[in-house]
């Protein structure tokens, strides 16, 4: 199916670190059609360098959405059943309001001059949006990565809006490992000569540091075994580069072209900045108190960015206070990125949820 991407602009935004952004749009994509009763919504949101497309075909660019595989007729989050949302985060560069907009006040791009965001300014413009839709209460909220983190602060932040969240391989704080690989990211890109500070929208961007940023990030997405079986030490015809390097260089320049440099340093902050236990002063299981959703939370045992404990801790957080959560771990060798592409026992997961939550919702 070809689809194209809506946009929508609200007045105000308050965001987290006391500033407020005068006006804010907000780009996303619809798939399905809302029911009468408009309890069929399910927002799914996106990771790290994903956008509003999560389904589809582009029909200016021909790409498909990111979550494809996942998104349709007859397919996990089933658009003959359910309405399906998907909105560019805050910061992003895919038409929703962040750094490279247009600054009202200078009629500059914001630049380094955007303001500091965190995951519940995201939610809280997500939240914007699906009022704007006339929509009282989500179905679900689902995604994997930066997404779960989404779902997760929704679960927090709004549970009355939302009757079931579905985190998948995604965690409720960064370790310091998973920091340290999003500062390792940063710093390549703000090495770059190019970068000047975040100003340089009217010159070159920083694509050299921005590549490398991105082939850092594509190491962590996959596993061992995966980089085995697809490249080993396999080396390119007629020459000596191994083919795993051709492939990092590949990614590097290809995000290159899709996506901007400060975008990259304000949402990865954001992704580190998100905690649900605010920086220790309460337990996750305090943190997770005010939840009143059903849960569904997967984790891969490949995947070591995001690694299963993390998905555990989580789910055992919940299961202190009683909540309704079911946890699978799901057999995969693709590490990280297998949220995106093990389909088959993730969607028969994620369906049998939908349907026993949609037939609660609707009693």
């Amino acid at each position: 199916m070809e689809v194209e991407t809506q946009y929508t602009q609200f007045d105000s935004l308050n965001l987290d670190c006391g500033v407020t952004l005068n006006p804010v749009d907000c780009a996303y994509q619809t798939y399905g059609q809302l029911n009468t009763n408009k309890t069929n919504a399910i927002l799914v949101t996106h990771a790290f360098s994903g956008d509003a497309q999560a389904a589809g075909i582009d029909k200016d660019t021909g790409q498909k959405g990111w979550w494809d595989n996942m998104i349709g007729p007859g397919r996990a989050f089933d658009t003959d059943k359910y309405f399906v949302i998907c909105s560019n985060v805050l910061g992003g560069c895919k038409g929703s309001t962040g750094p490279a907009s247009l600054d009202p006040a200078t009629h500059r791009p914001y630049g380094m001059g955007f303001p500091v965001i965190t995951m519940a300014d995201m939610v809280r413009l997500q939240k914007k949006l699906i009022e704007s839709l006339g929509i009282k209460k989500l179905l679900a909220v689902a995604g994997g990565s930066m997404g779960g983190m989404q779902a997760l602060q929704w679960a927090v932040q709004y549970p009355d809006a939302v009757a079931a969240a579905i985190p998948i391989a995604t965690t409720a704080r960064h370790s310091a490992q998973q920091i340290a690989f999003n500062e390792v990211g940063r710093q390549a890109v703000m090495a770059d000569p190019d970068w000047n500070g975040g100003e340089y929208y009217i010159g070159r961007p920083p694509a050299r540091g921005l590549a490398v940023a991105r082939m850092v990030g594509h190491i962590t997405y996959m596993s061992d075994e995966s980089m085995r079986q697809k490249f080993g030490r396999r080396t390119r015809e007629n020459d000596d580069i191994f083919e795993v390097e051709s492939y990092l260089r590949y990614r590097g320049s290809q995000f290159v072209d899709r996506f901007d440099a400060n975008s990259y340093l304000y949402i990865t902050k954001a992704m580190d900045l998100f905690d649900l236990t605010h920086n220790g002063d309460m337990t996750l299981t305090a943190a997770l108190e005010s939840a009143t959703t059903r849960f569904l939370v997967i984790s891969f045992t490949s995947d070591w960015l995001y690694p299963s404990y993390q998905s555990q801790e989580i789910v055992n957080a919940l299961r202190r206070r009683n909540h309704d959560v079911a946890y699978c771990e799901l057999e995969s060798n693709y590490g990280h990125d297998a949220f995106l592409v093990e389909v088959k026992e993730q969607s028969e997961l994620v369906r049998g949820f939908l349907a026993k939550t949609f037939k609660g919702m609707n009693r």
